[in-house]
């Protein structure tokens, strides 16, 4: 079984994070965060713990800042990125390493495979279902 991961969630809806919390951290995975808008990421530089994997939706409290949050957490993190949204088109360009898009409505299931697939290494034989590329999902 691979490790516990630190996750950081971006999301805006506060029952939909907390939903998400509860996905993690049942499935044993630490969550070193919320953030639900682009200036809280700040916030998150001052802390001690980096997120191994961000699961980011893309319009936020503050319009659609979700894919430069994406962005920012790669370039400043090394964090892998697992877009959650009902809205993969509106991606653009995907973080360097985004890994694909878990969509709106999801259920546990789909979260914690596409966790278990980054930790793994994100073998393209084993993409779980759930999980879907970002050239098919952001077309």
């Amino acid at each position: 079984m691979p490790h516990a991961a630190n996750i950081l969630i971006v999301e805006d809806e506060f029952l939909l994070a907390l939903q998400l919390e509860d996905i993690l951290m049942d499935g044993g995975h630490a969550v070193v965060g919320t953030v639900s808008e682009r200036s809280a990421l700040d916030a998150l530089a001052q802390n001690q713990v980096r997120p191994d994997i961000a699961l980011v939706d893309l319009n936020l409290r503050d319009g659609l800042t979700g894919p430069e949050v994406a962005r920012d957490l790669c370039d400043k993190f090394g964090a892998h990125v697992i877009y959650v949204t009902a809205n993969p088109a509106q991606i653009g360009n995907p973080a360097s390493r985004a890994v694909g898009v878990v969509q709106k409505p999801f259920g546990p299931e789909a979260i914690l495979a596409a966790i278990r697939y980054v930790l793994d290494g994100c073998p393209e034989t084993s993409r779980p279902a759930g999980l879907d590329k970002l050239s098919m999902a952001s077309r």
